[in-house]
């Protein structure tokens, strides 16, 4: 390629980007699949009553497949971060860059270090995926709301049920759903949460980054159409408000010459020296 020709690699790796990366975290759906075949292939498991961990032990008939399924997890929802998260907004998309690798990690190490083995090793990851999972959540939500308020609601909303769960979860208030049931309500907000932030940001393919040969102009996104609209119709009323200000100091100096020159001029008055209470 010579450097006359223009060049459409920045097009192709953002378009690829964005793909990989969203389809990253619908993948993470996966997870939901290797537990019911695993669920299945262990008799008498209780999602109720029983932890998902039990899973991923030398208990369950599919125990490989479940740790592998813990390893993508972790693999998928951290390339899915690193991949959009130039799509996310502010704060909110940093801090959720580093609460999704947190939960990734966390997931990771579950699926390295069973819990029938790999003792506090295990804990730790746990609490990391879920501790990461819910406030995640609650940050992506900031960092997608700019894009769909819709969407950041549902992401906050799945983001409060999994901290909530979490922290049931962690301090044993387990009555309700029992102690499988409350560690679901925490652990399953992450990837569905994630499948609908992927969707988003698939809808929205319109806002990727389009190069084009020099000299020519780059078809405006809905985004910047959006925006651009809300500067001009800014600029109408700017420029609205000072005509009508500029009107109004113009009657008001009419008005006061009318005044003036309604007033005739007294040359002898003026010159009077007028008289004080004594000479009355």
């Amino acid at each position: 390629m010579t450097d006359s020709e223009p060049s459409t690699a920045p097009t192709s790796l953002s378009r690829t980007r964005y793909l990989a990366g969203s389809l990253a975290w619908l993948l993470t759906l996966q997870f939901f699949v290797v537990e019911a075949v695993a669920i299945a292939r262990f008799g008498g498991y209780s999602r109720v009553e029983q932890a998902i961990s039990d899973l991923g032990t030398d208990l369950s008939p599919a125990a490989g497949l479940m740790n592998a399924s813990f390893v993508a997890q972790a693999v998928l929802i951290v390339a899915g971060a690193v991949l959009l998260y130039p799509a996310l907004v502010g704060l909110g998309g940093r801090l959720a860059l580093v609460l999704l690798a947190a939960a990734g990690a966390g997931v990771l190490l579950v699926g390295l270090f069973p819990s029938d083995s790999g003792g506090g090793t295990h804990t730790v990851g746990a609490v990391l995926y879920l501790l990461g999972s819910g406030l995640g959540l609650i940050a992506l939500a900031y960092g997608v709301r700019p894009r769909s308020e819709a969407v950041g609601t549902v992401l906050a909303l799945l983001g409060l049920v999994g901290t909530i769960g979490t922290v049931f979860f962690g301090t044993g208030v387990t009555a309700l759903l029992g102690y499988g049931g409350m560690e679901r309500v925490a652990a399953y907000v992450l990837p569905v949460g994630l499948a609908v932030a992927a969707v988003l940001l698939l809808r929205q393919r319109d806002d990727w980054r389009v190069v084009l040969p020099e000299g020519e102009d780059a078809p405006l996104t809905k985004r910047q159409r959006r925006e651009l609209e809300k500067a001009e119709a800014f600029d109408r009323a700017r420029a609205r408000d000072e005509a009508l200000k500029a009107h109004a100091k113009k009657q008001a100096a009419d008005r006061s010459d009318d005044e003036e020159d309604d007033e005739p001029f007294d040359e002898e008055a003026a010159w009077k020296t007028p008289k004080t209470p004594r000479q009355r």
